[in-house]
């Protein structure tokens, strides 16, 4: 698989952020079809910093509905990926979202 296809975006909440500071765990949406070794190599090699665990699941879409309509938000892939002691991966620029 192309390393630059496995990642479609970090994944951002408040959680999730706090889990960055205290456990350098990074979370982004990936691929259906990756691997945790695709994701481990695809991260390793696009942010220049060394892996040392990939966990992965796959989030189940919502059913919404508006009014009579009834509609489902579509499945997608999450990985946890945690970094060796010392690196960091700059998301944003201006460090603020």
């Amino acid at each position: 698989m192309d390393l630059t296809h496995v990642i479609k975006g970090p994944l951002i909440t408040e959680k999730l952020d706090r889990a960055r500071e205290k456990q350098r765990q990074y979370s982004f949406v990936v691929d259906r079809e990756a691997s945790k070794h695709d994701v481990a190599r695809a991260v390793s090699t696009l942010f220049k910093v060394t892996v040392e665990d990939v966990r992965t699941c796959i989030m189940r879409g919502k059913i919404k509905r508006i009014g009579k309509s009834i509609g489902k938000r579509p499945n997608f892939k999450k990985a946890f990926v945690t970094l060796k002691e010392g690196d960091k991966i700059e998301l944003f620029e201006g460090g603020t979202v």
